[in-house]
């Protein structure tokens, strides 16, 4: 089958989130074919380039979310690649005025309208006429678009923002939005512009996502909402995988913006992540802390199939298989140095756990990470210094000190595997975690971990690990004293993380459940296609699954109904047209 695999600020650039596991999953199943849809965050993101491509990627096709204008053919490692930038399209006749004041209207009515989000922040069901009204609103846009050339310069202007103002004031709007003043009026217009950019994009033709079987959105947001436009357009199903829930970063993120702005932000996304679950065939949750809020914000229990991220275990084998490591009064961390990572509170536990075990050390394995992270690196030198200055040379020196902060690469920690090696209790003591792949990692490795018990840490370990509450340096550090002083303790536990971390969480597991998944909406969701001979007249049955498969008698087709496109390799399957999705195609 083909695939168009959708992903934002990821696959396939260098620098992209979730590289490893898109790249694993595209190499995992040679037997299909990918077509590489890629929503770029930055100039710089692009210039790093793409990791190297397996032959099943026959095309990619990439869009830049911080350019907003213009229209870029450049080369790339697979030949001709189009670089679609979203257009602008502001030359709008009276018509198209009118069309776009409608729709883009009743999209912030929905938007402001109560009822969208309680005042936790958490999803509520959202009445069914005000589902209908955003959906039937984005799509209106999505199609205007489509004859008009774009959005963006409607989504910028004035008449744009007096849409707003309108919405905001209307009675029944959110208590926050109704308190909005122009400057929250013109930020939050802003932050939609930039979320609708995916309406103005040229990939929801019979040349682009059109001709796939199945989209797979790699997140939420503007990767999601391709999937839905393709899905509208084009009938193509839609498979939306979160392994980090989309709806849940933004309560998290834009702690400066104003309650006004926040409250619409929220509002916004969860309409747009409620209209994904409706739309999507099947949701992939990266574990159960996500699909709790997957379930929370209205996606079908039904269509939900947890998947767990793939990692490679092979590099971890040699330190797994081996036995207690050579220092037992050794404490690891390893990760991303970042004030969530909550390196402090680690600190002060093992204060606590020199009082019981003096011998004890703590590596600290890591770069900073983020804008916090160098002042934060700083502050935990500061401080282990200052909690242990009888050992310590100077105030930001390593010396004797039982804390030191070391990178990967370095002649004693060369290698990942390495670090966990190097300690004989992994410890994770974050207040915020997703899915804690460090965790996954240590288990790999036959480490017994003491972890916070934060996001999906207690489904990850299962049992077999210590899970302490988060933000208590002494609960901390009475767990590691406890497995400090039982090595058979640690070496039964390390033995049970490693066997789980193999039944669950490896690049085969993955790649076989998406395998599954697929075929499992390919085959519920067939898509028709239209095919013509040379007099132009319909074939019936032209296009019957065995001419899909690679063969020499792939090379007489007929010829598809198509708008353009690369040309089809020799040996290719027919790529015949998809057909917008009616119920009589069904």
């Amino acid at each position: 089958m083909r695939i168009g695999l959708i992903a934002e600020g990821g696959y396939p650039y260098v620098s992209g989130d979730a590289r490893l596991w898109c790249d694993r999953l595209v190499r995992g199943l040679g037997q299909h074919e990918f077509d590489i849809y890629a929503l770029s965050r930055s100039e710089r993101q692009e210039d790093e380039g793409w990791v190297p491509l397996p032959p099943q990627v026959s095309r990619v096709r990439t869009a830049p979310l911080w350019a907003a204008e213009g229209d870029i053919w450049r080369g790339g490692p697979k030949g001709l690649v189009r670089r679609s930038v979203v257009g602008d399209g502001w030359a709008y006749g009276r018509r198209a005025r009118r069309r776009f004041a409608e729709c883009y209207g009743e999209l912030v009515a929905a938007v402001c309208a109560g009822g969208a989000t309680d005042a936790s922040g958490a999803c509520e069901d959202a009445s069914a006429t005000e589902a209908d009204r955003f959906g039937n609103a984005l799509y209106g846009l999505a199609e205007l678009a489509r004859d008009e050339g774009g959005l963006v310069g409607a989504l910028r202007s004035e008449a744009a923002v007096r849409a707003l103002e309108r919405a905001c004031r209307a009675p029944g709007a959110l208590r926050t939005a109704r308190e909005a003043r122009v400057p929250d009026l013109l930020a939050f217009a802003a932050h939609l512009e930039r979320a609708l950019r995916p309406l103005s994009l040229d990939w929801y033709e019979d040349d682009g996502l059109g001709s796939a079987d199945l989209c797979h959105a790699t997140s939420g947001g503007a990767a999601a909402l391709s999937g839905l436009l393709a899905r509208h357009f084009c009938g193509v199903p839609l498979l939306l995988t979160e392994y980090g829930v989309r709806l849940r970063t933004h309560y998290l993120a834009a702690p400066e913006a104003s309650p006004a702005v926040r409250s619409l932000l929220a509002a916004l996304h969860g309409r747009l992540a409620a209209e994904t679950y409706a739309q999507a065939a099947v949701i992939t949750p990266g574990n159960g802390h996500a699909r709790r809020w997957q379930e929370r914000c209205g996606a079908d229990r039904a269509k939900l199939r947890t998947v767990y991220p793939g990692m490679d275990a092979s590099r971890f084998a040699e330190v797994g298989e081996a036995a207690e490591c050579a220092d037992p009064d050794s404490l690891v961390w390893v990760g991303r140095i970042e004030p969530a990572k909550d390196i402090v509170s680690l600190l002060h536990a093992l204060a606590e756990v020199r009082k019981e075990e003096p011998k004890t050390r703590l590596r600290i394995v890591g770069t900073p990470s983020g804008p916090e992270g160098p002042a934060y690196l700083g502050h935990c030198r500061a401080l282990a210094a200052q909690l242990f200055p009888d050992e310590a040379e100077g105030p930001h020196t390593v010396g004797d000190n039982p804390v030191s902060f070391e990178e990967i690469g370095g002649p004693e920690i060369p290698t990942l595997a390495d670090a966990y090696a190097s300690g004989a209790v992994a410890v994770l003591s974050s207040v915020v975690e997703g899915f804690p792949i460090g965790l996954v990692e240590a288990m790999f490795s036959g480490r017994a971990t003491v972890s916070t018990d934060v996001g999906a840490v207690v489904e990850v370990i299962g049992g077999t690990g210590l899970v302490v509450p988060p933000r208590n340096p002494r609960a901390l550090a009475a767990a590691c004293v406890a497995l400090l002083r039982d090595p058979e303790r640690r070496a039964r536990l390390g033995a049970a993380a490693r066997a789980r971390a193999l039944e669950l969480f490896t690049v085969e597991q993955n790649v076989a459940a998406f395998h599954g998944i697929y075929l499992e909406i390919v085959s519920r969701t067939p898509v028709r296609r239209l095919v013509l001979d040379e007099a132009g007249d319909p074939r019936p049955f032209a296009v019957p699954a065995e001419a899909r498969v690679p063969g020499r008698w792939t090379e007489r087709t007929a010829r598809p109904v198509a708008r353009g496109g690369p040309p089809r390799r020799p040996g290719a399957p027919v790529r015949a047209t998809a057909l917008p999705a009616t119920e009589g195609a069904r």
